[in-house]
């Protein structure tokens, strides 16, 4: 078994873009969920609590090992199966998202890697897409702009969530771009809100 160069101030890092991900979709919630279906809702949520579970599971996984309680290896081997069905159920959730009001205004898994990556892809492109669409409509190419990085930062990650993580530096780097891509997806999530407050829409 290697030993993994994990340390507390690391594991503590691992936390701040789990938190700003859940802050960017608390923003999107507030401010999108009464144009969504009750499926949708569902679906969304049950989509955001799985990324959210397992960023933080990772994270707490670190820290333990870090802190000398133990390596609890099926914490971090949750990570990746739960982390790519919810970006795919939140995809859903948003893709999908209209009440039928809208609709008449005309508005531990054993899954193999690749699967699970094509399941983030798909998921995030699905999320991404229908934000940007809405941030559009909103008139906040800002919003749209900042979606775009988070999105080829997300990428940037699922590259580097394949190489091997027992090393500081590569999860020192994998943190700083986790950090960057959740900092601009809440900063997207903020303009919307805005602006969605603003136009009642």
């Amino acid at each position: 078994m290697s030993v993994k160069e994990f340390t507390v101030p690391m594991a503590l890092t691992d936390l701040v873009p789990v938190i700003l991900f859940l802050t960017g979709n608390l923003l999107i919630w507030s401010g999108h969920r009464h144009r969504m279906s009750r499926p949708s809702k569902v679906i969304y949520l049950f989509g955001v609590v799985l990324i959210v579970a397992a960023g933080f599971l990772k994270a707490l996984y670190k820290l333990l090992y870090a802190a000398g309680a133990g390596d609890f290896e099926w914490m971090n081997r949750q990570f990746f199966t739960n982390q790519s069905v919810g970006f795919l159920l939140a995809g859903i959730g948003l893709t999908f998202p209209e009440t039928d009001e809208e609709k008449e205004k005309g508005t531990f898994a054993v899954i193999p890697t690749m699967a699970l990556v094509g399941l983030t892809i798909i998921g995030e492109l699905l999320m991404y897409i229908s934000l940007c669409r809405y941030a559009l409509k909103m008139k906040k190419a800002a919003a749209a702009v900042l979606l775009g990085v988070s999105f080829i930062l997300s990428l940037c990650m699922g590259y580097l969530s394949s190489r091997d993580f027992s090393g500081s530096a590569i999860n020192w780097i994998a943190q700083a771009v986790n950090i960057f891509a959740q900092g601009t997806f809440c900063g997207a999530a903020y303009v919307i809100k805005k602006a969605s407050k603003k136009s009642g829409a």
